[in-house]
Parts: structure tokens; C-alpha cells; sequence
């Protein structure tokens, strides 16, 4: 039996990560099983983004990709709305020599504290969008970022994908303890998406800490619908764990061998772009343009 890592305290998204710390930076390196998300993430960058630029990271962390951006020569901006992963961003940054190619500050994705077209490209990637847990605040977001990106610019876009959520549901049914066993929310949250205290009271899930972070998990036509209906054309959608995604546990790809494990990651490079893998993969990535 394993600690139970979620509490009420981690249904709010700041205090979340705050108590992540490094490992969030760790996170897109940990495994097999998530570098899947890096990979496909920094392939849909190299293909969509302009050739120079000054580039927004919204959400951005510990700032992954925005060490990525800015050893690729572009001028960064991150914001998060921890700082805690503030502070981190800062200090990877400073270990490598990026700091007058990156700007950091406190923000939150909903009311971003820049001008209109100050950016030539937008980021908003790992799943800040499915952290708002209001529909008309998503809807906010989304117009947000597309306010502040230049016209005829990308804006990248993942959110965490509900299908993904729920089969990772019904495979550890029975097989966790009760108080981090969710099988009985599966209805309800197949239909609205999110985790939230509204679905855990109505279940009487409030004597118990959550078994997962606060969250809107998503449908590919409702992420599509989401972007178009505020100002983005939807250019790509990109399945980034893909059909690895419906391995019993995340980290369950550590086991296989060399090449049972490059034979899984040329299928996931293969279907990236096959509209039903997007819509079974834990992360789907959109990339959007602005008029």
C-alpha cells in the first residue's frame, strides 16, 4: 500500500505546485513512459514555431521548455502562478547562462499581464488550461492567450485527456486502497470531466483526501471547440503519450527492452497525429493560429 500524495490542499493548483518542487521539473525526464510528452511536445514546436522571436510560456513551471526556447536562441517570458517553481525556473536558468534570454514572473493564465500581439508565439503547455476548473474561466484563458500572441502566430495548447483518466480509473479498480479507489465518480466524471469537490461531496467523498489533483480532463472535440470558439484555427492536434498511454502504470514502460521500447515509440511518432490517439492520450497538444 502507498501513501496517498493528494490531499484538499492539492486540489488547489498553486499549492499543488508548490509541493511538487523539482520534481515537476523532473517530470518530462523521469521515464520512458513520460519523455513520450517532451518528445512530441519539442517536435510540434520545431515544426510550427517562427524561425526567431519573442516567445510566452504560460504555465511554463519549472521552466522545461523554456530552457528549451531560449538555448534555441528565442527570447522568453514565463509565468506561473507558483513561485516556488518560480524560483526554480530561476535557478536552472542561472546554472545555464540563459538569464538575459528569459524574463520570469509571477502570472495566471487567465489575466496576463502583457499587451495585445506582444508575442510572437504562445505556449501553454503540460495542462495550465485543464487547472481551470470553470468553464467560463477555460473560455477566458483561451482568449487570453490568444490576445496577447501577434496575428497569424501559433499558440500551442495541451490539456490532460479524459479517456486516458478514465481507463487508468477502471484498471486500478480493486486493486488500490478504497481511499484512493475513484471507480464509483466514473459516470459522473465521464460526463463533465472534471475533478473537483463539486464531484467528490456529491459522492460523499468529503471524509477522505482526494486521489487525484483538481482538473478538467478533456475530449479532443471539446479541446478543438474550446480554441476556435475563441479566436484560434486549430492547424494540428498531436496525441503525445499516444497509445501508450493506456499502459497499466505510467511507469510501466521501464520494464520493456531496448527494442520493444523503440518499436512503441516509432507506433507513437507514427499515430501522433491520428485524431482518435489524440483523444485516448493522457496530454493532447493542440496547435492553434491566431487570425
Amino acid at each position: 500500500m502507498t501513501d496517498n500524495p493528494y490531499s484538499w490542499d492539492t486540489m488547489d493548483p498553486e499549492r499543488f505546485y508548490d509541493d511538487l518542487g523539482h520534481a515537476e521539473w523532473e517530470r518530462l525526464d523521469r521515464d520512458p513512459y513520460h519523455r513520450l510528452e517532451w518528445e512530441g511536445t519539442i517536435e510540434s514546436l520545431e515544426r510550427h514555431l517562427p524561425p526567431t522571436g519573442r516567445i510566452l510560456d504560460v504555465g511554463g513551471a519549472a521552466g522545461r521548455y523554456t530552457v528549451w526556447l531560449a538555448e534555441q536562441g528565442y527570447d522568453v517570458t514565463l509565468v506561473d502562478i507558483s513561485e516556488t517553481q518560480l524560483d526554480i525556473a530561476r535557478e536552472k536558468c542561472g546554472e545555464r547562462g540563459l538569464r538575459d534570454r528569459v524574463a520570469i514572473e509571477r502570472g495566471d493564465v487567465r489575466e496576463l499581464a502583457f499587451d495585445a500581439d506582444a508575442f510572437d508565439a504562445t505556449l501553454c503547455l503540460g495542462g495550465p488550461v485543464s487547472h481551470v476548473l470553470d468553464a467560463g474561466e477555460r473560455r477566458t484563458a483561451v482568449a487570453e492567450l490568444e490576445r496577447v500572441t501577434r496575428s497569424n502566430a501559433p499558440v500551442f495548447v495541451s490539456v490532460m485527456g479524459r479517456l486516458a483518466m478514465i481507463q487508468a480509473i477502471v484498471q486500478q479498480a480493486g486493486s488500490v486502497p478504497d481511499a484512493e479507489d475513484d471507480v464509483e465518480l466514473l459516470p459522473a466524471f465521464a460526463d463533465r470531466g472534471t475533478y473537483d469537490l463539486e464531484l467528490l461531496e456529491a459522492h460523499a467523498r468529503d471524509d477522505r483526501d482526494p486521489a487525484c489533483f483538481g482538473a478538467h480532463f478533456f475530449r479532443a472535440a471539446e479541446l478543438e471547440a474550446l480554441l476556435e470558439d475563441n479566436g484560434l484555427a486549430v492547424e494540428r492536434l498531436v496525441g503525445l503519450e499516444g497509445i501508450a498511454s493506456l499502459r497499466r502504470t505510467e511507469s510501466g514502460l521501464e520494464d520493456v527492452d531496448s527494442d520493444a521500447l523503440e518499436a512503441i515509440e516509432e507506433t507513437v511518432r507514427l499515430l501522433r497525429d491520428d485524431r482518435t490517439v489524440a483523444d485516448i492520450s493522457t496530454h493532447m497538444l493542440a496547435v492553434g493560429r491566431t487570425a
